[in-house]
């Protein structure tokens, strides 16, 4: 059986370099294309000699400190926020932490495809948790409990019981008991047993689940 292929229409941009194909809607093609000019220009940016691309486990040493350096601006504008009197000034400082954490986000996420995705699934789950704590300051509990559960889903293992905490703390302040109890209970089993913040946490969602069904009974 002899091998048979598709000629496609590609069109090359004489500026951009970007490839297209304009005549063919074909989703997988188009993904297929949208990873290769993304791979393109991220060739393009590199700071190498004649633009090779590195060996595959060493890092971008200025990304890896812009994001360190954006994350600690918004563990710093947090801290401001709780030695300010006003609450618009503290709000303020919330919403600035938040802006920079998502913006230390945004680099993590567009590291170069080569270097290694657990760098990438670390420093997400760090700022996912942080910016949780941001999004709990100004009472964004949807925000936070999405922000907390992502990071718990990238670092589930021992180590990340703040996040845990996080999200159990924003169901519970929505008033959703039954989430709130199964979410601390299985944070417990993964490695939070030790968190006195989820212990105690885990006590206060028992107790209004209790009273939630005492009402219910009635």
């Amino acid at each position: 059986m002899e091998d048979t292929f598709t000629l496609l229409p590609l069109h090359l941009d004489p500026s951009s370099k970007a490839i297209s194909c304009p005549s063919v809607t074909n989703a997988p093609l188009a993904t297929e294309l949208a990873l290769l000019n993304t791979t393109h220009r991220s060739l393009l940016t590199l700071d190498t000699p004649h633009s090779i691309p590195p060996p595959p486990l060493p890092l971008n040493p200025k990304r890896s400190a812009a994001i360190q350096k954006m994350r600690e601006q918004g563990n710093a504008s947090l801290a401001r926020k709780g030695g300010t009197a006003s609450a618009a000034n503290a709000q303020a400082h919330t919403q600035e932490a938040i802006k920079l954490y998502s913006y230390a986000l945004e680099m993590a996420l567009t590291r170069p495809p080569w270097e290694p995705a657990s760098i990438v699934r670390d420093e997400v789950a760090i700022l996912m948790s942080n910016r949780a704590q941001a999004h709990m300051g100004v009472q964004a509990w949807p925000e936070g409990a999405a922000d907390a559960e992502t990071s718990v889903e990238l670092k589930p293992a021992p180590g990340n019981s703040k996040a845990w905490w996080r999200r159990g703390k924003c169901l519970a302040e929505m008033g959703r008991w039954e989430e709130a109890a199964e979410w601390i209970a299985r944070g417990a089993e993964t490695g939070g047993e030790d968190s006195a913040e989820l212990k105690a946490l885990g006590v206060e969602v028992q107790s209004q689940l209790a009273k939630q069904r005492e009402r219910e009974t009635r």
